[in-house]
């Protein structure tokens, strides 16, 4: 097996029981790093520490990443001019802050024959919103809801 040492100069080719002996004189432990490789490679190294420290990373790197939420704003084809402002702020302020908008038309009674007002509304929100959002999924009706999705658009 090739050996490498703590330091990472390489020791060469040598015998699993006089790597073992190394290790031991150095009071570390053999650890092999790459089992497939011809000859397999093994490193002299602090098995304890080695670990605690990807540990960290691995802490290091799940700090750093970011989950993305869904919010989700409901209309209905009635909804009034000042009411679409307000929730139409809503929407601006989750895609500001970096999350992906549910938004949801809801028909109720006979409200559903008027899903050309819903889509309309819909196209609206796009419209107001088309600087700062994309659309990831164009409306789809189910049922007695209309339904788009927006994504925030990176800057």
């Amino acid at each position: 097996m090739r050996v490498v040492d703590d330091d990472g100069e390489q020791l060469g080719v040598m015998v699993t029981r006089d790597a073992l002996d190394r290790a031991r004189e150095k009071g570390l432990d053999l650890v092999e790093v790459a089992p497939n490789a011809d000859p397999p490679v093994c490193k002299i190294m602090d098995y304890g520490k080695f670990k605690y420290q990807q540990q960290k990373k691995l802490q290091e790197a799940k700090k750093k990443q970011t989950v993305i939420k869904i919010k989700e704003v409901k209309f209905r084809p009635k909804t009034d001019e000042h009411d679409y402002q307000t929730k139409l702020k809503k929407i601006v302020k989750f895609l500001d802050d970096g999350d992906r908008c549910k938004v949801t038309i809801f028909f109720r009674g006979r409200e559903i024959v008027h899903k050309d007002r819903g889509l309309m509304m819909l196209d609206r929100v796009v419209e107001d919103t088309q600087d700062i959002a994309k659309v990831e999924s164009k409306p789809m009706s189910e049922g007695r809801t209309m339904t788009m999705m927006l994504a925030p658009v990176k800057k």
